[in-house]
């Protein structure tokens, strides 16, 4: 059975909406699917009836960015009460302090003589504010002097976020953390499963971490990613089998790429199918 958890929307960093989300799915032949926008639930009950439309099971998700320790990673949480307002206020510090570092990047960038109307695009976003966006709007009022600096005719947007966004000289975005230990705290209260979110796209396979986080409360791992490559995929779901971890998989979907890339989504290449994830079940039902 095909299933997708970890999608993103219009409320965090993704391009379409979860109604637009949930048709392509559909279209995809997902059975299942969550999800899992950054610091935010703001999108989950459009997603959930839109699933629900296209016969497609939803399960409620969010995605964060967590630290524990000396250590910094992202986690996915399923299947919890997203009407909590503990949640809630969790959740609004995080966009609260993501938007505060944003706005002082933006405001170097624009002593730095680029153009840039910093309150009309943040205002944009009371949520999730999404560093991509912020790229496109500034690609798009700086073009020419980009195209200059950069030499490419249409630089992608890894390279501007480097360059520009996370440039020591002008400033660096990073992400708002929430400690994993207040997650799992209210984990307790609110219930699901928290996940280990795509760990080989960050370098972070390490057996004793992983077994220290579990004994913390974590539940799983997420092994089938397209950010993983299949030595990393063989050896992660070792350990997971070993450790006795959930074991998930989810595609990271954001958009479909345009422009005359061949490739649009990691859809055209890449199937997640539940019946390879030992404990899955667990999330899925």
């Amino acid at each position: 059975m095909l299933i997708d958890l970890q999608i993103h929307s219009t409320y965090s960093d993704g391009y379409l909406t979860p109604t637009q989300v949930a048709s392509f799915l559909k279209k995809q032949g997902v059975k299942i699917a969550a999800l899992t926008d950054h610091n935010t639930v703001g999108g989950v009950d459009e997603f959930l009836s839109a699933c629900r439309k296209e016969k497609i099971k939803p399960i409620v998700g969010v995605e964060l960015h967590t630290k524990f320790k000396e250590k910094k990673f992202g986690v996915l949480w399923y299947n919890f009460d997203h009407k909590d307002t503990e949640l809630h206020d969790m959740l609004r510090d995080t966009q609260v302090r993501r938007k505060k570092i944003i706005r002082r990047v933006l405001e170097k960038l624009v002593e730095h003589g680029y153009k840039f109307n910093i309150d009309k695009t943040l205002d944009m976003y009371n949520r999730y504010a999404p560093i991509n966006h912020m790229v496109d709007e500034f690609k798009r009022l700086n073009m020419k002097r980009i195209i200059k600096e950069q030499g490419m005719s249409d630089p992608p947007e890894n390279l501007l976020i480097q360059a520009y966004f996370k440039n020591k000289k002008i400033g660096v975005v990073h992400n708002s953390f929430v400690s994993l230990e207040r997650i799992l705290k209210l984990k307790k209260k609110i219930g699901g499963q928290v996940i280990l979110c795509h760990p080989a796209k960050h370098d972070y396979i390490r057996v004793d971490d992983w077994k220290d986080l579990k004994s913390k409360g974590l539940d799983g791992v997420e092994i089938l990613s397209p950010h993983h490559s299949y030595d990393s995929i063989m050896y992660i779901q070792k350990i997971a089998r070993e450790i006795g971890l959930i074991e998930s998989g989810g595609s990271d979907f954001h958009r479909h790429e345009g422009s005359t890339y061949l490739i649009q989504n990691a859809w055209q290449y890449y199937r997640i199918d539940s019946k390879l994830l030992k404990g899955v079940d667990r999330i899925i039902g």
